[in-house]
């Protein structure tokens, strides 16, 4: 344990391989950013989130739990929200165009993001900036001089954006630019350690070409392995797949319950702070055919624990418990009102399902019950107090 002026930096060689390792695909300069961890000066680790949705996921929560191990061990946690370069919009991980959003979209999506980063970080060791604040000033001049830092065929080498020229898609100067702007944030937050998804790289990298034309040292950068989400597809609150930090404690532990069984260790791992060595040990427990099923529960507790409490997360996990393995009713269920509804226009209206076709397949399918009875009519007219099931996870009393 060190002192920098006045704050208690923790340099203990075992937090610091866990910071560089758990979770962790790469870093640059790994070296450099062990021998800063160990020198004892308070390093700024800078984290940027783009509100392109109102919910964190716990995909993204990942990069924002290794912020919280750097605060624990003293640093500054430097947390951007990225209301400008959210309007721009990163195509790191697209294979098509991202549109932008709006500013009324932004203003939205953002209203909670630091209240829910929050519930990881901790507020009272927190700088909080939005980058609208100095990205809005910027002229021409200045993103010219930024601009000059780059060559197109570094933009093109990367694998998303050469497939889409190679597939004829197109590619917008707009999004040459936002590298820029990212590289840009951690010069205006001088930041010394820059933190982010495999899918940031080319990002995180520009911050650290850029900040040596502003004297600034190169930050070092940590990139974090991305999660999948309920589907198996990389969790994105686009597909629909993501389990987000706002969800109520049954919907939340319920989604865990869903993921697939090949990822339970990943998510132990990345959206847990189970210790690794008892990671390992239910590594060991999967692999010589203990039930997958018990090991999620833990696995659910565990993180609906870490947004929520101990008792919130046990009182979900028998709630799971009795509605998808007892088969009995939720102990609440939320009413929505359609009486006299056909029952397709009813599960259409309050979104248990995304159109009136998905709806009609559903029923077919026999995913669709009425007081616990499977009905496929599709014109079946619902009455008060009928409970209409849709797959597992949906029920809702009609009034």
């Amino acid at each position: 344990m060190k002192h920098m002026f006045g704050t208690k930096i923790n340099t203990d060689p075992e937090k610091i391989k866990e910071i560089l390792e758990r979770g962790v695909d790469e870093v640059i300069n790994k070296e450099h950013l062990q021998e800063l961890l160990q020198s004892g000066k308070q390093l700024r680790i800078k984290l940027g989130i783009d509100p392109t949705s109102p919910s964190i996921h716990i995909g993204r929560a990942v990069v924002l739990w290794k912020l919280r191990a750097f605060q624990d061990l003293g640093h500054k946690a430097v947390l951007i929200v990225g209301d400008f370069t959210g309007l721009i919009g990163d195509t790191s991980d697209k294979e098509s165009e991202r549109p932008m959003l709006t500013e009324k979209q932004v203003q939205e999506n953002k209203k909670t993001y630091f209240e829910q980063a929050f519930k990881v970080l901790d507020k009272s060791k927190t700088e909080t900036r939005y980058n609208s604040s100095w990205l809005k000033k910027l002229g021409f001049l200045e993103i010219g001089k930024l601009a000059d830092m780059f060559g197109l065929h570094e933009f093109e080498a990367r694998e998303n954006i050469s497939k889409r020229l190679k597939e004829g898609k197109r590619v917008s100067l707009r999004e040459l630019l936002y590298p820029l702007m990212q590289g840009y944030d951690s010069v205006e937050v001088r930041a010394d350690v820059e933190l982010g998804g495999t899918d940031q790289r080319f990002n995180l990298l520009a911050g650290r070409t850029i900040q040596p034309a502003y004297g600034q040292k190169p930050q070092d950068i940590l990139m974090t392995n991305l999660i999948d989400g309920t589907d198996g597809r990389k969790m994105s609150s686009s597909w629909g797949n993501a389990i987000n930090l706002t969800d109520e404690p049954n919907d939340m532990f319920g989604k865990v319950m869903s993921v697939r069984d090949d990822m339970i260790v990943r998510y132990f791992e990345h959206a847990t702070r189970v210790p690794m060595n008892e990671v390992e040990v239910i590594k060991n427990e999967l692999e010589a055919g203990a039930s997958p099923r018990d090991i999620k529960k833990r696995l659910a507790t565990e993180i609906v624990s870490l947004y929520y409490n101990t008792k919130t997360a046990q009182e979900s996990s028998l709630e799971w418990e009795k509605v998808f393995s007892k088969k009995e009713m939720p102990s609440e269920i939320q009413e929505a009102p359609g009486e006299g509804m056909k029952l397709v226009d009813f599960m259409t209206e309050h979104a248990m399902a995304t159109s009136s076709s998905e709806a009609k397949r559903l029923l077919d399918q026999g995913a669709v019950s009425v007081n616990e009875e499977v009905v496929k009519e599709w014109g079946r007219v619902l009455r008060g107090g009928d409970v209409v099931k849709v797959g597992s996870r949906k029920f809702l009393k009609v009034v």
